[in-house]
């Protein structure tokens, strides 16, 4: 009498999370975050919406980012150490360099460098952001001190701040006049303003004309 033969297990499909382990899940909603923020703003970012593209549970992200703004700050905390450690890099050819390097990022990452500075996001709730925000401008104070002097090092350097943060702001909306790629308009300005010496020009005139008669 023939045996009848049992049907071979149907096989288990791995759940779509257990693609991120040993941390990857928390690196993933970051990227497809800035993703959604570059195309359609900080308005139209949802974790939901993060999760389903990812193919994760809707509640997956809460496990790293409690809310929204979590997320949020989270990208503009990353912002802030990508345009400090740019702005370091560029800092080798003067305060001009870092300011150059400045005008770039925000150029090459408009969504997240205004995000960076929105008021949306209260830095005092979010630690991580509040520290990395603070250690970009104590680089550029750092600079601006061991350039010309600790007097009046806290207005030097929010002096250079300030110019090329505008800069950067009217080059984005295309507010400039003159012809060219963006970046090197920001060069011939940063130029124009601080003449030859790489290290001056962006700073107040009393900063920048520490050490000289």
């Amino acid at each position: 009498m023939p045996t009848s033969r049992r049907a071979p297990a149907p096989r288990l499909r791995a759940k779509p999370a257990d693609r991120y382990h040993h941390g990857d899940l928390r690196a993933a909603l970051l990227a497809e975050g800035k993703r959604l923020l570059e195309r359609h703003g900080p308005d139209g970012l949802s974790l939901r919406e993060i999760a389903r593209r990812l193919g994760v549970s809707h509640n997956a992200p809460y496990r790293h980012f409690p809310t929204r703004e979590a997320l949020l700050a989270a990208l503009a905390a990353d912002g802030f150490r990508t345009l400090a450690a740019r702005t370091a890099e560029g800092a080798r050819d003067g305060l001009q360099g870092a300011g150059l390097a400045y005008v770039a990022f925000a150029l090459e990452e408009p969504a997240v460098f205004h995000l960076m500075f929105s008021s949306t996001l209260d830095k005092a709730a979010f630690p991580e952001l509040r520290a990395a925000a603070s250690a970009s401008f104590a680089a550029l104070r750092t600079r601006v001190a061991a350039l010309h002097g600790e007097d009046n090092a806290d207005m030097a350097a929010i002096s250079a701040w300030s110019f090329v943060h505008g800069l950067a702001n009217l080059l984005i909306a295309q507010q400039l006049p003159g012809t060219g790629p963006p970046l090197d308009i920001a060069a011939r300005v940063l130029r124009a303003y601080a003449g030859k010496d790489p290290n001056s020009g962006l700073l107040p005139a009393k900063a920048a004309s520490t050490g000289t008669r």
